[in-house]
């Protein structure tokens, strides 16, 4: 058989799909333990008491918008230093049973990557992903690189640009301050009126998803985000 290079262009390439699928599940299965929040779209309501919880929980200033305003909806948000989470709104529904739905509302936070970004960009070692999961900020040893920033494929961490002092990274940290044996709910997950938001154990909430979507074919899509993308 004549030698091409194509066919060590295919067999190489296979070896990395292959080996990449293996790296995830391996990855996976080392942290089935890790803390983490399952957020069901279609079960969120759009009510932001997550923000609100959150906000209060992290003593931050209060939004211009009132958290009971429908209006904050009209415009695209992105977590900043005074709101470590926020929900968006979106047209329509990815949702099967829900496509004639006319908006869908949307949870935004920090994603606590199993292999974050973030951490891998700080180059003091101010962000650490800790070994019950949550990415963990120390603004103690923090130089204000920002490359944490400009690192994050999710746009989540902030500045306080407006503190020229001590200013800070910000992002969500699953209220480790206030839930230092991290078993009570964080503050979002606690405020949510329907449970969109459940926290957890990563394999648990994994499962947990799965037999949603087995439950509820003609519901949901056949895919849980953030199970293998982006870490």
């Amino acid at each position: 058989m004549k030698f091409d290079r194509r066919m060590l262009l295919i067999s190489s390439l296979a070896y990395f799909l292959s080996s990449k699928e293996t790296f995830a599940e391996e990855k996976d299965s080392f942290a089935k333990d890790h803390l983490a929040c399952l957020v069901d779209t279609t079960l969120c309501i759009g009510c932001r008491k997550c923000e609100e919880a959150c906000n209060r929980a992290n003593k931050l200033i209060k939004p211009s918008i009132p958290f009971d305003d429908k209006s904050a909806f009209k415009k695209f948000r992105r977590p900043d230093e005074n709101a470590l989470t926020v929900v968006n709104e979106f047209s329509g529904s990815p949702s099967i049973a829900q496509r004639e739905k006319e908006t869908t509302t949307v949870k935004i936070q920090c994603m606590h990557c199993l292999d974050p970004s973030c951490v891998s960009a700080c180059i003091v070692g101010a962000l650490k992903k800790s070994e019950e999961g949550p990415v963990l900020y120390d603004p103690s040893i923090c130089i204000g690189c920002r490359y944490c920033m400009i690192a994050c494929p999710f746009e989540i961490l902030s500045y306080e640009y407006s503190n020229p002092l001590t200013p800070r990274v910000r992002k969500c940290q699953f209220c480790v301050n206030t839930n230092k044996e991290r078993k009570a709910n964080p503050a979002c997950a606690a405020a949510c009126p329907t449970e969109a938001i459940v926290f957890g154990k990563r394999g648990e909430l994994l499962e947990l998803a799965r037999n949603r979507i087995m439950q509820k074919k003609d519901q949901y899509l056949n895919h849980i985000y953030g199970e293998y993308e982006v870490g």
